[in-house]
């Protein structure tokens, strides 16, 4: 008898995802052409609410208790002068984080979006990727299966996004892995990396690329040999809202990655997901256009920390807010569309 993979249950949990319910999907359609304004006339707005009740299974969505999730991981990369910032900010953000003082908070505050951060062994790098994996296959399932306790508590919404000094480099190698081309392609400025910086970042792509060739054609072990621990958190974090039936917001660029190394097990895997933003970071928005995703918003955000998912649960509160709470026809005795 062969052992079975460390991903076998993945990928048991991948072909067990439920799909939207389409009854709950017509409720909403129904009430949305009883508002007194004319059909379609909020645009994206109605129809993110037909996507927030379908994937809830809820003819009358909620945003009642709504998650914004940050996974925070190092890695062992950052040797290869990939960064505009020492390995130090990883704990000095968490502790800031702790002490309400990020733009995370503030936007979380604002919005009254529940926050929560995974510390993913922060002071313990993982592998770096150019001479050797990020971590083994049972590491990997495992912090995949720790960022699915993110829905455990309960919530109705989840945005994630991540926190980690040279993460958009171990990005970047997914996506060169994922979908080929030459690294170049893939690697941005980062937290603001000089010309010589990019030098530096692009090699350790291709060297990264160059030492795990031949063993990339797997999705699951692009990300155990590439990823990261808050990559593959935010894939296990995603991964379970869809069976569960919450939707989920995504970041940007970094978030994103973990996004596509499901896409890429199951190009529906990310049905119930919004893009908040796209990102001026590197080629995110490619990135996006592969997956089908259309962002919800451009505003030239490169933060990272789950924050411009969390500015697009805002926006969604706000076309939620509509369709709960504006009055029908009927109810404010405005006359409907004429026929004829």
């Amino acid at each position: 008898m062969t052992q079975e993979s460390p991903f076998a249950d993945i990928r048991r949990l991948i072909g067990s995802m439920p799909g939207p319910d389409r009854a709950a999907a017509e409720l909403i359609a129904e009430r949305e052409s009883s508002l007194t304004k004319p059909a379609g006339a909020l645009g994206r707005l109605e129809h993110l609410v037909a996507w927030l009740g379908a994937w809830q299974g809820k003819g009358s969505p909620s945003l009642d208790r709504p998650l914004v999730c940050v996974f925070a991981g190092s890695h062992g990369v950052t040797a290869r002068g990939v960064s505009a910032f020492p390995d130090a900010v990883n704990r000095q953000m968490l502790d800031n984080f702790a002490a309400g003082g990020a733009a995370i908070n503030q936007i979380c505050a604002a919005y009254g979006l529940g926050f929560k951060v995974f510390d993913l062994a922060i002071d313990m790098p993982t592998g770096d990727i150019t001479i050797g994996p990020a971590f083994d296959e049972k590491a990997c399932v495992a912090t995949m299966a720790f960022g699915m306790e993110a829905v455990a508590a309960g919530t109705d919404c989840l945005a994630v996004g991540e926190m980690g000094i040279g993460n958009t480099t171990i990005a970047a190698a997914l996506y060169a892995a994922l979908f080929g081309g030459e690294a170049a392609r893939w690697v941005g400025r980062g937290t603001g990396l000089d010309e010589a910086g990019i030098g530096r970042k692009v090699a350790a792509v291709e060297a990264a690329l160059s030492h795990h060739a031949g063993h990339l054609d797997d999705p699951l072990e692009v990300l155990a040999r590439l990823g990261g621990r808050e990559i593959a958190a935010m894939a296990g974090a995603i991964l379970a809202a869809r069976l569960q039936r919450v939707p989920v917001v995504l970041d940007g660029y970094v978030a994103t990655a973990a996004a596509a190394i499901l896409h890429a097990l199951d190009p529906g895997a990310l049905d119930h997901c919004l893009a908040g933003h796209v990102s001026a970071e590197g080629a995110h928005a490619e990135v996006l256009e592969r997956l089908g995703l259309v962002p919800l918003l451009a505003l030239g955000m490169r933060l990272g920390e789950g924050s411009g998912a969390a500015m697009a649960l805002g926006l969604l509160k706000g076309a939620l807010a509509c369709h709960r709470d504006m009055a029908t026809f009927a109810q404010a005795g405005v006359s409907g569309r004429s026929e004829g």
